[in-house]
């Protein structure tokens, strides 16, 4: 095959090098040629799938090119396990877009080197095919052992290419929905618990688990942080959220919720109307983006386009409340 050929063509020309540095005298300048990311892959031999893959979407040129990237790169094993517990006996099955999703979602542009991770949201090279900006990934950063996306760890760090840098990882990194940031960002664990109470009549985290192309989604939700539940049970005169009666809190919920819509920040402007699930709430720009709700509370958006497979999250600082 070709790639195969690609890569002992690669092997031969690096022994080649290395003979000639070995040959040359002591008072000889010898100028080696930095690798690329993508070099660097293809000529190891724990990264064949990932070097076929990145070859058969072309993203092979772009890890090749003077830009600069980030890759996180699963081993064969990892990607081998990929493949298997997806119901793929080989790369060949896995349809072209979806692949090259999936590889996109594991490039970054720009160096972020291992010391550099902070706990965020950062963007990938995907771009959402719901707002044409970037896919969003969630990195956690504790005592330097670094996750991404809840499920994929970087085990090695900080291979250094041209024109970028390479970390390994344990799993391959999962395209996120909501419920993905949802569930593992540790600003949310009360929007978390408030969603998956078990005596709630409407299965919030099957509906916000919806593929993007199927009712009510994509969505636009609207994340109170765990300090806005908190102020919520004060302004309730309650002392937990399972003091508040089942129909309140799930009517509560409905209100975050806008249905098939993926509504950017850039999307909002003054005295826009958002009908979520549960009724209209009012978005404001001026002065700093905000939802005011039909009690007229106001919540301030404190960060915005967190961008996922079947919508977006803007995180509030205020639990909005019903009429």
């Amino acid at each position: 095959m070709f790639f195969e050929y690609y890569i002992n063509m690669k092997k031969i020309l690096i022994l080649l090098l290395s003979i000639s540095i070995i040959s040359c005298s002591k008072n000889d300048e010898v100028v080696t040629e930095p690798m690329s990311v993508f070099d660097i892959i293809a000529t190891s031999s724990n990264y064949t799938f990932l070097t076929y893959a990145l070859q058969k979407t072309d993203l092979s040129v772009v890890l090749d090119g003077p830009e600069r990237y980030t890759l996180y790169a699963p081993s064969n094993m990892v990607f081998q396990s990929f493949l298997t517990s997806n119901g793929f006996s080989s790369i060949d099955d896995v349809p072209t877009a979806l692949l090259k999703k999936v590889l996109l979602n594991h490039v970054m542009e720009g160096i972020v080197e291992y010391r550099d991770f902070e706990t965020g949201y950062y963007n990938t090279a995907l771009i959402s095919e719901l707002s044409n900006a970037p896919m969003s990934m969630h990195i956690e950063q504790v005592n330097m052992r670094v996750t991404l996306n809840g499920e994929s760890r970087i085990t090695n760090g900080n291979f250094r290419a041209s024109n970028g840098i390479i970390h390994t990882i344990n799993r391959v990194i999962p395209l996120p929905s909501i419920v993905t940031f949802v569930s593992i960002d540790s600003n949310l664990k009360n929007l978390l618990a408030a969603v998956t109470r078990n005596d709630l009549k409407t299965d919030f985290v099957s509906i916000l688990s919806s593929d993007s192309n199927t009712s009510p989604a994509p969505f636009t939700v609207f994340a109170p942080t765990d300090q806005a539940f908190i102020d919520l049970l004060t302004e309730l005169g309650v002392q937990s959220l399972s003091d508040i009666d089942e129909p309140t809190l799930s009517s509560t919920l409905t209100y975050h919720v806008v249905g098939e819509k993926n509504a950017l920040s850039t999307d909002l402007s003054d005295n826009l109307q958002l009908n979520t699930l549960g009724g209209p709430v009012t978005a404001n720009v001026t002065g700093g983006a905000s939802i005011t709700d039909g009690n007229n509370r106001v919540s301030n958006i404190i960060a915005v386009d967190i961008q996922t497979t079947n919508g977006v999250i803007h995180v509030i600082d205020k639990v909005i409340l019903p009429n």
